[in-house]
């Protein structure tokens, strides 16, 4: 009986009728792992109806790390906490140029600098200004930014530099937000988000899962990212980190994971639903489960302040599945930017090498 109402709920989402809340509260509350096979196959022809079979790449350099002072509970670059990041790293605009071309010889469609701190100064967004003009001048990898919080001059300048893509997640539900960040609200995100998408830049805007919120919060974030319909949505599974409040959190497991992605699919058929930060330390073994469970796609090479698996095996991984990586499609060629101020020098880079977190 539950798998034929799963088989039935895939079939509303496949035939262009939006799953409602009380249907995405069924799923969460009745399908266990006897019947996650079933879900998850309704979740893979959803993905292959509505974003295809293809299999996109996106990679990050964390441009700033550290001294943040936003006390996120989950997060290594807190000046709240004691972790192994120690004071604030600035890379130069060389080494994020050469980690941008990297990302390209691997295969990413998206490339994005990444800074630590509630939001960017105005100074900080002209330091990037000549760095973000390099690394979209060979056409062959989509700019993309992580940043923060933006003023609605900031998001203009952006788009003026030809940002084609701007990460900023919601984390988790409104009703759970306090429990992990205090220093700033949740409609902060939220206005970032609409401003972005009034200036046209691509939203990639998702989770952070398993920091002990409830089915209910989970779902209450997929519903709330589907108003916003954001091209990319990456899910997070948490790492936890030593130092960090989060730390001792138990994992959630392979079986609740691939529920997780398989949920959110039937949610949002149409997105990119990209798997980033704890896709090794959850899923494991079974992390080439996730197409399977409806991801299209994932977060190739290093981290912010740990590294994740080589381009190589990732690249192994999805041959060996049959599939392909997506080629790179470019959009508009925006104007060079005129502003090319001076950039410091080279510093250390802020991941270890290849160590857990």
């Amino acid at each position: 009986m539950i798998a034929e109402q799963i088989r039935r709920l895939a079939e509303t989402v496949l035939d262009g009728i939006p799953l409602a809340r009380p249907q995405a509260d069924w799923i969460a509350q009745h399908v266990g792992e006897r019947d996650l096979p079933v879900l998850l196959e309704g979740a893979s022809r959803i993905r292959d109806k509505f974003v295809g079979e293809h299999v996109h790449t996106c990679s990050i350099v964390a441009g700033k790390v550290g001294r943040c002072d936003q006390d996120c509970a989950f997060c290594s670059q807190s000046a709240h906490f004691s972790t192994h990041v120690r004071g604030e790293t600035v890379l130069s605009g060389e080494q994020v140029y050469r980690a941008s071309r990297e990302a390209a010889a691997n295969g990413a469609s998206c490339f994005c600098v990444v800074n630590s701190g509630l939001g960017p100064t105005d100074e900080e967004l002209e330091h990037w200004a000549p760095v973000f003009e390099q690394i979209r001048e060979p056409g062959d990898i989509g700019l993309g930014a992580s940043l923060g919080v933006l003023t609605p001059a900031q998001v203009r300048r952006l788009a003026e530099l030809g940002v084609r893509r701007y990460n900023h997640n919601l984390q988790t539900s409104r009703r759970f937000f306090p429990n992990i960040i205090s220093t700033h609200g949740y409609d902060e995100r939220l206005k970032t988000l609409r401003l972005l998408k009034q200036a046209g830049i691509e939203l990639c805007s998702g989770a952070l899962l398993g920091m002990g919120e409830t089915w209910s919060d989970r779902l209450d974030l997929a519903f709330e990212l589907r108003d916003l319909a954001p091209e990319v949505v990456p899910i997070n599974f948490l790492m936890p980190i030593r130092g960090t409040p989060l730390a001792q959190v138990p994992p959630l497991g392979p079986t609740e994971c691939l529920k997780i992605i398989a949920v959110f699919r039937h949610v949002l058929p149409d997105a990119q639903i990209e798997l980033a930060g704890g896709r090794n330390t959850q899923l494991g073994a079974l992390q080439d489960r996730i197409f399977a469970a409806g991801a299209s796609g994932f977060l190739t090479g290093n981290y912010l302040t740990t590294c994740g698996r080589s381009p190589e095996e990732d690249k192994r991984m999805v041959r060996e599945l049959g599939l392909q990586i997506a080629p790179y499609q470019p959009g508009p060629r925006r104007p060079k930017s005129a502003r090319n101020p001076a950039m410091p020098s080279p510093t250390r880079s802020p991941c270890r090498d290849r160590s857990p977190a």
